[in-house]
């Protein structure tokens, strides 16, 4: 019998639980912690693309870059994406080893480095939005924007930032050898931190460029590309919410597709939080997707029994 194929994306934040758990120690914990869940998934038969956030991440890169910049050459924003992609994925490795063993599973976890291709036409270029990097002051914001051509801008009196963009993923550049190693039986941890963002030039070479690919965009595309059976998006809350915070707050236990474009036009979803999340899933379903779910690392096992998270269906 055929194996069900899920991607499950983790959001980067949830390897730093709080402000005072933020060492790479730290994150591995975290990161064990959720991995015991999804080999519970593997182990009642699903195979699974794990994907997952870098931004606090990239953030720590680019924070120890800025710091040693009078010794060494600093770091490109694409060339971050990669090494958290690598140290997150050797994380997730080691974490599943571990658990595969302890449960007798013979399964391995292998990393894949995804580069994810952005039109280099894409709007986004021209009205860059997502802050990177440390706090700055504005003489040192200008002159980085006059060295390095770097976009800037300054954060509600509390410095200047650079922004870039956020592009549109178009193509998951090592999908078919993501698909080879599924069928092949590997867990597979892949589009780390949304893919390092790559556009082609005009002899149709690949380049990195400065941007940042929102994640859970870059998982659908991907659950899409290999036919998934389920897309899961592992994030902070056990189930979506309208009127979240509010005293009228409703949990959903189940929603169509039609109903949440419904919920979104109302306003109930947060651009920063549960927006982009509901709209990757309707991009998946949208596609030919099946079924979504939403729910929080400890509960994936109860959220497959249907015992809780949010199911998203077309």
């Amino acid at each position: 019998m055929a194996r069900k194929v899920a991607v499950v994306a983790v959001g980067g934040n949830s390897l730093i639980k709080d402000k005072d758990h933020q060492t790479v120690p730290d994150q591995a914990a975290a990161a064990r912690a959720t991995c015991q869940h999804v080999a519970g998934m593997i182990e009642r038969g699903w195979d699974v693309v794990l994907t997952h956030g870098n931004g606090p991440q990239v953030g720590f890169i680019l924070r120890r870059s800025e710091l040693a910049a009078h010794e060494l050459h600093e770091v490109p924003l694409d060339y971050c994406g990669a090494d958290t992609q690598g140290a997150i994925g050797y994380m997730m490795q080691q974490a599943l080893y571990n658990e595969f063993r302890l449960r007798g599973l013979k399964k391995q976890a292998v990393t894949v480095v995804t580069q994810v291709l952005v039109d280099r036409n894409d709007p986004a270029f021209k009205h860059p939005t997502k802050p990177i990097g440390s706090f700055m002051d504005e003489i040192a914001a200008k002159m980085r924007r006059e060295k390095d051509g770097w976009d800037v801008v300054e954060d509600a009196g509390r410095g200047w930032r650079r922004v870039v963009a956020s592009p549109l993923p178009q193509k998951i550049i090592e999908q078919e050898a993501i698909q080879a190693l599924i069928a092949q039986g590997f867990i597979v941890i892949a589009v780390g931190g949304g893919g390092i963002p790559v556009v082609e030039d005009e002899r149709g070479e690949l380049i990195g460029t400065a941007a940042v690919i929102d994640k859970d965009y870059a998982s659908s595309l991907l659950a899409t590309g290999i036919g998934a059976d389920l897309f899961m998006i592992s994030t902070a809350v056990e189930r979506v919410a309208l009127n979240f915070g509010k005293p009228n707050q409703v949990w959903l236990d189940r929603m169509t597709a039609a109903e949440a474009r419904q919920y979104i036009a109302e306003g109930h979803f947060k651009p920063g939080s549960m927006l982009p999340k509901i709209q990757a899933i309707l991009n998946f379903l949208d596609k030919g997707g099946r079924q979504a779910l939403i729910t929080n690392p400890e509960n994936i096992e109860r959220a497959l029994a249907g015992e809780t998270g949010t199911l998203v269906v077309p």
